[in-house]
């Protein structure tokens, strides 16, 4: 008769063993859980509402931040693009203002020009009858010097250059007229290098330059020269300028440039020149009166006067009158080597004709003395004057002062890089 089963002992110790190995396993996992939660929920797996939202709320910011200083960048961006847009904008603009004044200027002399040398006309009603004032034009001849023609074609500017003589004695203050030119902007510019010296100073600062063939007597005097030596040999050279059909302006080298010449000249002359006066009268002329005591009743005698003109800045056409004018002005130094070029500049320009002698028939016209200023008018009125330093001239000339260099840095921190105090230490004059 079969009984009913039972476990054993071994049975039974089995059982117990599988249940405590399950419940270890289990122990295991729990902890193992744990950690992971501990690690990936720090803050537990209900987190309030106010967490969530702060939580948001910094990661909101993160992105605005994020997306404000892409926005500014690119705002930024914006602003320089329309800031150089403007700038190229504005440049176009003058450049279109001096083409049409010059269209114009062209224009106007053409047709006075018809008028005066075409058939002879009446006169008109009083106050419409207008004189020529310029004289016609050469026609260009590039065989005076083919070698200058070719770099002139290059280098101009509507048939228009700045010209330079440079020897190594006024190295450094060539150096700070060219490079206040190239700050201007201007790109018509030519030195004509007297030396060796100069040319290489010209070719490692990217500066046009033009190297005479050599000439007895008149080079040997160029190279090793002082400035009123140099002044002697410019008219000769720039009579070639003029035979090739160019307009020039005669630059010294003590010159700083802030503006470009070329918008400020009217081309209603022969020459334009820069004056040594300092004021209406002496710049533009005057009456001057003499008093003769001994003759009584007619003591008094009217004279008119006018400040000369400064031969280190002028601006020359390229008409018979003006070529004239440089073959007087090279002659009579030639034969008078002590004279200097300045005052001969000025008596051929102005002695009316008289008994014995023929005057130049040559139109001339006084630039703004304000605009193409002398040193005087800078150090004596303009800088003492708070309405006149907010001026800004087209070129300073320092031609007052024997201390070219450091005043000429000076007119450079002032005008270019706004230093209020940088005239400041400089007396009006000289010490001798």
């Amino acid at each position: 008769m079969l009984g009913g089963r039972r476990d054993g002992p071994l049975m039974r110790e089995k059982g117990h063993t599988g249940r405590g190995s399950r419940i270890a396993i289990a122990i295991v996992i729990g902890v193992l859980l744990g950690c992971l939660f501990a690690v990936f929920y720090p803050h537990g797996l209900f987190v309030s509402d106010s967490t969530i939202q702060t939580r948001h709320s910094d990661l909101q910011l993160s992105l605005s931040s994020c997306e404000s200083s892409d926005k500014i960048d690119a705002l930024k961006l914006d602003i320089l693009s329309l800031s150089n847009s403007n700038s190229e904008l504005q440049k176009q603009v003058r450049d279109l203002t001096g083409k049409l004044r010059l269209a114009e200027q062209v224009k106007d002399h053409a047709e006075k020009q018809v008028l005066v040398l075409g058939k002879p006309h009446k006169a008109g009603p009083m106050g419409t009858v207008k004189a020529l004032r310029t004289n016609p034009t050469v026609s260009p001849d590039e065989s005076v010097n083919p070698r200058l023609a070719k770099i002139l074609e290059k280098v101009s500017v509507q048939n228009e250059i700045i010209v330079a003589l440079a020897n190594s004695n006024v190295k450094s203050m060539l150096e700070v007229w060219f490079n206040s030119i190239k700050k201007v902007g201007i790109t018509n510019y030519l030195v004509v290098a007297l030396d060796d010296v100069i040319v290489d100073f010209c070719k490692s600062n990217d500066v046009p330059f033009y190297k005479r063939d050599p000439e007895d007597g008149v080079d040997s005097i160029a190279k090793t020269g002082g400035n009123h030596a140099v002044s002697g040999t410019k008219f000769r050279i720039l009579r070639e300028f003029l035979q090739l059909g160019y307009g020039v302006l005669l630059s010294d080298v003590d010159i700083v440039y802030l503006q470009n010449p070329f918008d400020y000249l009217h081309r209603d002359s022969d020459v334009e020149s820069m004056t040594d006066g300092h004021n209406n009268m002496t710049a533009y002329g005057y009456n001057d009166v003499f008093d003769e005591p001994s003759m009584g009743w007619a003591r008094y005698a009217h004279t008119m006067r006018i400040w000369v003109y400064n031969s280190g800045f002028f601006y020359i056409r390229p008409t018979v009158a003006s070529i004239e004018l440089l073959d007087r002005v090279a002659g009579r130094l030639s034969r008078e080597p002590k004279s200097w070029d300045q005052a001969v500049f000025n008596e051929e320009l102005f002695y009316p004709s008289h008994p014995g002698y023929e005057g130049l028939h040559a139109a001339k016209r006084t630039l703004d003395f304000y605009l193409f200023m002398n040193s005087k008018v800078l150090f004596k009125t303009v800088r003492k004057d708070p309405n006149l330093r907010k001026l800004k001239p087209v070129v300073v000339h320092v031609n007052y002062h024997p201390d070219k260099l450091p005043r000429m840095k000076a007119v450079v921190e002032f005008y270019v890089n706004g230093k209020q105090d940088a005239l400041d230490p400089f007396p009006e004059g000289s010490a001798w």
